[in-house]
């Protein structure tokens, strides 16, 4: 019985130490997007614009060529999240992490096409897909437990507690 109770303990802080983890890759993607939002704002006002009948290259400038570097690096991170939501198998963190994969690949494909046509409905389409990635990421990072030490219901002071119940506590409140 020691040994079930021992191995059933060190899941439960495995998993508790993977939700930490997964909510620090939440917090990077958060960071991450919110410098691609600036470089975007900083080409939009002084970059040149795409028309119509003149397209711009990805690399055409520092700022773009950043902005799209940063784009692809937040694809990677952000299948790297969904991989690991699904290695954890919390359910809010897979939805959300697939949410805001979709979300980040819906903002670069509205990029590639106000690049090619400077469509004022591409450049809110990479708005809109911004605000749910953002939206979703920042859910998991208050969602998700900042510690390893408070999500684990099976940690020593929960299943050992050195003071007993009386059930008559301050306010008449069970346990305290």
């Amino acid at each position: 019985m020691s040994q079930t109770h021992t191995t059933a303990r060190a899941t439960g802080q495995t998993q508790a130490v993977r939700l930490v983890r997964l909510r620090l890759s939440s917090l990077g993607a958060v960071v991450m997007l919110i410098v691609e939002f600036i470089l975007g704002v900083i080409y939009n006002l002084y970059g040149t614009a795409p028309t119509s009948t003149k397209s711009i290259g990805l690399f055409s400038s520092p700022d773009l060529a950043l902005h799209v570097v940063l784009g692809i690096l937040l694809v990677v991170a952000a299948v790297g999240q969904l991989v690991r939501a699904i290695g954890v198998r919390h359910r809010l963190s897979i939805w959300l992490s697939a949410v805001g994969l979709l979300a980040i690949l819906g903002a670069g494909s509205a990029g590639l096409g106000f690049t090619g046509s400077g469509a004022n409905g591409a450049s809110l389409g990479m708005s809109l897909a911004f605000a749910v990635a953002l939206a979703s990421y920042v859910v998991l990072v208050f969602a998700l437990p900042s510690s390893a030490s408070g999500t684990s219901s099976t940690t020593p002071t929960t299943l050992c507690s050195s003071r007993p119940s009386t059930g008559s506590g301050p306010r008449g409140i069970v346990g305290i």
